[in-house]
């Protein structure tokens, strides 16, 4: 069976900055599921797992226009801490908030921290990054009737009701 529309698929990824260190994976854990051809990966990672079967490993690289975008210098704001979401004991550089936008609720990263203003870049961590995916496809099987009404897998590895 191969990876196309309409179909879950469970994985077991790596992902590295290309040329860095590892960042993340789920080997020895349960293993990723979606499904695919509805929006639940980044597209072009989604794109490039197309046609894949059972026990195949791809290594797959993506610029930063293709993963997360490039870094816009004008998603750095000061925001008042008020319109951070939750409790924070001590903010710190580098830490991931959440804080209300005109646009919802947004992760952010702190730049810097005052005792009433908090200066936020608005950007995704990983934009600007090339990314490397290492992905092992080890299940691939048909949607459920269900799953594709909701648009994501269901049971292990997905989406939980």
């Amino acid at each position: 069976m191969h990876v196309e529309k309409d179909r879950v698929v469970s994985f077991h990824y790596s992902l590295r900055e290309v040329g860095g260190d590892p960042i993340e994976d789920n080997k020895g854990a349960v293993p990723m599921a979606y499904l695919h051809g509805h929006g639940n990966l980044l597209p072009a990672l989604e794109a490039e797992m197309e046609g894949m079967t059972e026990g195949e490993t791809r290594v797959i690289s993506l610029p930063p226009e293709k993963a997360y975008g490039l870094r816009n210098e004008n998603a750095l704001q000061k925001v008042p801490v008020k319109h951070l979401i939750g409790t924070y004991k001590r903010l710190m550089p580098k830490m991931i908030v959440r804080v209300n936008t005109n646009k919802g609720e947004r992760n952010a990263s702190v730049i810097k921290a005052g005792k009433f203003m908090v200066e936020l870049d608005m950007n995704h961590p990983f934009a600007g990054v090339a990314l490397e995916f290492t992905v092992e496809v080890l299940n691939i099987r048909e949607a459920q009737a269900e799953e594709i009404a909701h648009g994501h897998a269901h049971g292990d590895g997905g989406h939980h009701h």
